[in-house]
């Protein structure tokens, strides 16, 4: 069962998620409190295949409910109208933000305000898996289980259902038990001796416990082995996608299918319409290449590719925004697709250490008008027309080839993403090298070689590149 957790701010709700299999929570994001909130909130839910969320309720030192535990609870009450069939449960949190800040300076890296709320609503789901107990997982599976897929038309209840039913098991065994007694009483009133009746009540009452116990342990037992059967089921019908750093459109589109997924569905999700801000400016007819961010998903088996490809797309808004990167690449003097688009190429390029570096000679070069040169985008340009090398045979025939991908026959940028960048080149254009490199090699070595004028350049090739530099493109 998928679980999510907010952190609730006045001005950002931190996002976590977690998996009550696995029962590791893990920060993914925050949500603006600017009025569309709950529809991000109902986006997110879609995204993850859940209703059941956690809030942090925050309490003071000692204990007690403070202004803000008042306002998590108005604004729980308001997601239920908003979010119809959302499931609430509350985790008192004390002091997480300040935790999650820790968390994060202990890491040494750079973060934002937002990344501090999703560590904060981790830091909360972890607390509530704790303590999530068995039973608890039990009801809830089984009722997302029932809704969706009717494998437990039989269990209406859960470990909670199982405690009623064994109650109303053993409360028809002591009411056998009363009757008994009730006749044994009568019996002992024609007898001699009271105390033999009193032996023998103990008697019944004994068999009778034990009998009743005996049938509670039977019919928990069962249950708990279908309830074990059940997440069987669930994680038979559970998959993993992964795009990788680096992968073109259709390496993502041969994996989709060989996921079991249809060509005909698979190119119609991923030719189709999404509602994303960032999605919008793009050139007319520009493909998703490049937007779909590199991670890793689980998903069930009959999810509809529309909603693979958009959890995908969410991971890439949430890179966007965690990380300023519109702003970012405006003092680079580049839009957001301008930033995606050499960032595709830097991927390709280089090495994530190296990646800094690479952009900065891609950025000079820009500025200077000189065209990038890039062979990766040249193996795109013939990856789109020719991938079976039949007409572009050779590297020669390749280098001229006629093609708005072709840094090395125009300068600019290439007229799109040749992959879909992971966060280290994104971020590599948005803060480039403090250099002023204008040629970059990888040598036969694995190193990278970088020189200021063409002579160098030339130089480096003979010295570091006799064999790379002459691979097929």
């Amino acid at each position: 069962m998928k679980i999510l957790a907010l952190d609730v701010g006045e001005k950002r709700i931190g996002v976590a998620r977690a998996d009550s299999t696995t029962r590791i929570a893990v920060p993914v994001g925050f949500i603006n409190v600017d009025g569309s909130e709950w529809q991000e909130i109902a986006k997110t839910a879609r995204l993850n295949n859940t209703n059941f969320f956690v809030l942090g309720l925050p309490r003071s030192n000692e204990g007690n409910e403070t202004a803000q535990s008042l306002y998590v609870r108005n604004f729980a009450k308001i997601l239920v109208e908003k979010v119809p069939g959302i499931k609430i449960r509350f985790q008192d949190e004390s002091l997480t933000s300040v935790v999650a800040e820790e968390r994060l300076k202990s890491r040494k890296k750079r973060y934002e305000k937002g990344e501090i709320d999703a560590e904060a609503a981790s830091i909360i789901l972890q607390d509530f898996l704790e303590t999530f107990t068995v039973e608890k997982m039990a009801q809830e599976e089984a009722q997302n289980l029932a809704r969706s897929t009717g494998v437990v038309a039989g269990l209406k209840t859960t470990a909670t259902g199982v405690g009623k039913n064994v109650a109303n098991i053993t409360k028809k065994e002591t009411d056998k038990v009363k009757l008994n007694t009730k006749k044994a009483k009568h019996k002992m009133k024609t007898a001699t001796k009271w105390i033999s009746g009193i032996v023998i009540l103990a008697i019944l009452g004994l068999a009778a416990t034990g009998v009743a116990l005996f049938i509670r342990d039977q019919r928990y037992k069962e249950y708990q082995e279908q309830f074990a059967q059940i997440e069987a089921n669930m994680q038979a019908e559970v998959f993993s996608f992964t795009i990788r750093p680096g992968e073109t459109l259709a390496e993502v589109r041969a994996g989709l299918i060989e996921a079991g997924y249809t060509a005909t569905e698979v190119d119609a999700a991923l030719n189709a319409d999404y509602d994303f801000d960032f999605l919008r400016e793009r050139p007319e007819g520009a493909s998703l290449e490049g937007y779909l961010y590199g991670e890793t998903h689980e998903f069930y088996e009959n999810t509809p590719v529309k909603d693979i490809i958009k959890t995908f797309l969410t991971g890439m808004e949430r890179a966007i925004t965690d990380n300023g990167l519109v702003e970012r690449y405006a003092a680079q003097g580049l839009t957001l697709f301008e930033g995606i688009t050499l960032a595709s190429v830097v991927q390709k390029e280089a090495p994530t250490p190296e990646m800094p570096t690479v952009a900065q000679v891609f950025l000079t070069r820009l500025d200077y008008g000189i065209p990038l040169g890039s062979d990766v985008t040249v193996s795109y340009a013939v990856e789109q027309v020719d991938p079976d090398r039949q007409t572009y045979s050779d590297n020669q025939t390749a280098l001229t080839i006629d093609s708005c991908y072709n840094t090395r026959l125009y300068a600019g940028l290439p007229c799109g993403p040749i992959s879909n960048p992971g966060l280290a080149a994104l971020l590599a254009v948005a803060e480039p090298a403090e250099t002023s490199y204008l040629y970059f090699l990888t040598g036969d070595d694995g190193m990278m070689y970088y020189s200021y004028t063409e002579a160098e350049h030339i130089q480096n090739i003979h010295s570091h590149c006799q064999n790379l530099c002459n691979v097929a493109l």
